[in-house]
C-alpha cells in the first residue's frame, strides 16, 4: 500500500482580517491546508481539540490576556515538534525576550510569498 500524506498544516494566528485572509488565500494556493484563529485562545482550543497543525504562523500582537509570544511557548509545550514564525510590524525579535528554538521571526509588511518558501523549507515540501 501507498503511503498516504496530507498537505502540511499551518495554525495562523491573525486578528486583522484582511492580512489572514490574503495570507490563508497565498497558502491554500501553494497547497498548504490552513486553519485561521482570531485570538490565541481560539488557536489553543484548535489544538486541543486535536486539530491537525504542522506549523505555527503567530502575529505577536494578539487580542485578549495572550500574545503571540506566550502561544508559541504553549503549543510547544504540547507539541514541541512544531515549527514556529513569529511575525510583528511593531516588535522585533529582541522585543519578545527569547524565541522558542526551531522558530523565526518575520517581520510585518511581509510578502506572502515569502512566507510560502519559508513553510515550505520549515515543513520539507516544496513550494
Amino acid at each position: 500500500m501507498g503511503r498516504t500524506t496530507h498537505p502540511p498544516t499551518v495554525l495562523l494566528v491573525e486578528d486583522e482580517v484582511l492580512i489572514s485572509s490574503l495570507v490563508a488565500d497565498s497558502l491554500l494556493e501553494h497547497g498548504f491546508a490552513v486553519h485561521e484563529a482570531m485570538t490565541a485562545d481560539e488557536a489553543l482550543r484548535y489544538l486541543d481539540g486535536g486539530g491537525a497543525v504542522d506549523v505555527l504562523l503567530t502575529d505577536v500582537n494578539l487580542p485578549g490576556g495572550m500574545d503571540g509570544a506566550e502561544l508559541a511557548a504553549r503549543v510547544r509545550a504540547r507539541r514541541p515538534e512544531v515549527p514556529v514564525i513569529y511575525a510583528s510590524g511593531r516588535y522585533g525579535a529582541r522585543d519578545l525576550g527569547g524565541l522558542v528554538p526551531r522558530s523565526v521571526f518575520l517581520e510585518k509588511p511581509y510578502d506572502p510569498e515569502d512566507v510560502c518558501t519559508l513553510l515550505g523549507r520549515l515543513t520539507g515540501t516544496p513550494h
